[in-house]
């Protein structure tokens, strides 16, 4: 039984058109906690009727929505913040509960949300500017201005709930959007709890709804959200086979799209980084979430020269690290979201052994139950390993050597994905050089987090399109419109 200082946002039921919907479409869903596997509640399985209720209603909200000042709409998310601030511990405790991170990392996360909805309720002024133009071929008066795109769907993934919903709310309802929010199967309730904060918070009707749904419905909820043309953007975070499927679905209606996908970071270690240094980096960049993030290490190159001295770092760090329940204030990693989690992780790790590559630590499942592994790491990993060319998301780092910068910068390209890159150097030259030459959306030097609230956050080649984050990412919510006015046929 969760304990919440609120037991009331604890919510099961899809929120549409201001109110939460007990029944739908298709019944309900269990939601479990996968440390132990016991069932936190039963949510809304909504399909393509709630789908329509939804969009009918932002319809509705829409005009009333964009005709509200920007500070209004700003406000609007200062009183959100606050109210998620007041609930911080509840919205952590759920987001373990079903999620499985660790509590410390779950109010880390509700902290890194509130970083969005405080960083944009700052930039309503942005959207009362009218930028003026100049052309010597014209003396007519031209100008552009920002609208909002229309009807947006934003569909979370399960790994980060409460900081994909904030990242992808705060820039859309500032700029004027109506949202429908899918959240992750495995993870709705954080959402569900946001939602009702929301509403608290003075969200109008229609302004956001959130439909719950399964992955094994027939008709996926998703379809029946994006086969509308009045949806005029989605914002998708998640798997790259996923994100290539929605892409198709928009292109009939050629809707607006922010699409952050799968990433293979790779992280460079060079022989004068400070290793030590590069080993505490590795630990937050790969064991983080138990692995289970886009931007996770997933490729770990040494430079010849210093890969035992790295080696023996990090293994003794690897071992040190504490397993068991997010609810555990010792641990560190916790479970996996489910058992083909596991089962992928552990397919990575019989895949490396089989092409040579040496097990350090770990290597097996832990006892503690079905969805926790054991921190592994791996030396000599092959670049046609499954860990290699796919993402692994799972507490494994598998280590492999380079000889030179040149070969280093190769490897780390040699992917069709280009989302997070790490670096670990000490030569302001090489930073220069190497930071330039990575093909990644971002790149992290000398650290092992980087995402931040003020940032462009999105990657390259099939990791993505556009930016979450930072001034770059209201403009993904803005429509530019050009007016031009011959100044001399005015009355």
């Amino acid at each position: 039984m969760l304990r919440l200082n609120r037991p009331e946002l604890l919510m099961v039921d899809a929120m549409i058109d201001g109110e939460f919907i007990p029944e739908t479409s298709h019944g309900r869903t269990p939601i479990d906690d996968p440390a132990t596997g016991a069932i936190l509640a039963e949510v809304s399985r909504c399909g393509a009727r709630e789908a329509a209720r939804a969009i009918d209603a932002a319809e509705r909200a829409y005009p009333a929505w964009r005709a509200t000042p920007p500070a209004a709409r700003a406000a609007m998310l200062v009183r959100l913040a606050d109210a998620i601030r007041a609930n911080r511990d509840d919205l952590a405790t759920l987001l373990t509960a079903e999620q499985g991170k660790p509590t410390a990392e779950a109010q880390t996360e509700v902290d890194y949300a509130l970083g969005y909805l405080d960083y944009y309720a700052e930039l309503a002024p942005r959207l009362d500017e009218v930028t003026a133009l100049s052309s010597a071929q014209t003396r007519d008066e031209m100008t552009v201005v920002a609208e909002p795109i229309g009807i947006a769907v934003a569909i979370t993934p399960w790994n980060f709930p409460i900081a994909m919903i904030t990242r992808k709310l705060s820039p859309a309802l500032l700029a004027g959007n109506v949202l429908i929010i899918k959240p992750a199967e495995a993870t709705p309730l954080t959402t569900l709890a946001v939602a009702k904060l929301a509403f608290e918070s003075g969200v109008p009707r229609g302004v956001l709804s959130v439909l719950t749904g399964d992955r094994d419905d027939a008709t996926t909820l998703g379809d029946a959200l994006l086969a509308d043309p009045r949806v005029r953007k989605l914002s998708f975070t998640g798997s790259t086979s996923v994100g290539r499927a929605l892409y198709a679905a928009c292109a009939p209606t050629v809707k607006r799209l922010s699409l952050e996908l799968g990433g293979n970071a790779p992280f460079l270690v060079f022989a004068d980084a400070d290793l030590d240094h590069a080993a505490d980096c590795l630990i937050q960049a790969k064991f983080r979430n138990a692995g289970q993030a886009c931007v996770a290490a997933n490729r770990i190159l040494v430079e010849s020269s210093a890969h035992d001295a790295f080696v023996a770092r990090v293994a003794a760090r690897v071992r040190a690290l504490r397993v068991g329940p997010g609810t555990d204030p010792e641990t560190q990693v916790g479970p996996l979201i489910d058992g083909r989690a596991v089962e992928k992780v552990m397919r990575h790790i019989e895949d490396a052994r089989a092409r040579g590559a040496t097990v350090v630590v770990g290597g097996t499942r832990s006892p503690l139950g079905a969805n926790f592994v054991s921190p592994t790491l791996l030396t000599g990993i092959d670049s046609s390993a499954a860990m290699s060319c796919e993402e692994t998301f799972g507490p494994v780092a598998g280590i492999a050597r380079f000889e030179s910068e040149a070969e280093a910068i190769r490897l780390a390209n040699d992917t069709p994905f280009g989302l997070a890159a790490y670096v670990h150097t000490t030569d302001p030259d090489r930073i220069e050089r190497v930071t330039r030459a990575i093909e990644s959306g971002m790149v992290a030097v000398n650290l092992g987090v980087l995402s931040n609230a003020v940032a462009p956050f999105g990657g390259v080649k099939q990791s993505g399109l556009g930016r979450e984050g930072g001034e770059r990412g209201l403009e993904d919510w803005l429509v530019r419109k050009y007016l031009r006015s011959n100044v001399a046929s005015r009355p």
